[in-house]
């Protein structure tokens, strides 16, 4: 299967498909996220690169909470909801 040329790649992030523009909209929500509570972009970009080495990503979403990992990774206070917890709160 191929979405816009491209195979489809299950352990991806939404950044990598955009399937329909899924990125842009998930990406709006992770700017509206108050600073006060938001990730730094080296702290976000640290649980990304961990969620793509993950076995539960799957098109942008976590197999073991259903969430956008893009978004989950955007707030401080959240963590892996593995129960092997790949990365924790800040």
């Amino acid at each position: 299967m191929e979405i816009e040329g491209r195979p489809v790649c299950k352990r991806c992030l939404l950044a990598d498909i955009d399937v329909d523009g899924l990125y842009k909209k998930v990406s709006e929500l992770v700017e509206l996220i108050p600073e006060d509570i938001r990730a730094s972009d080296e702290l976000y970009h640290k649980r990304l690169e961990i969620c793509r080495a993950c076995q539960s990503l799957e098109n942008g979403i976590c197999r073991e909470c259903g969430c956008f990992v893009e978004l989950r990774a955007a707030t401080r206070k959240n963590y892996c909801p593995s129960v092997y917890k790949y990365w924790t709160a800040e």
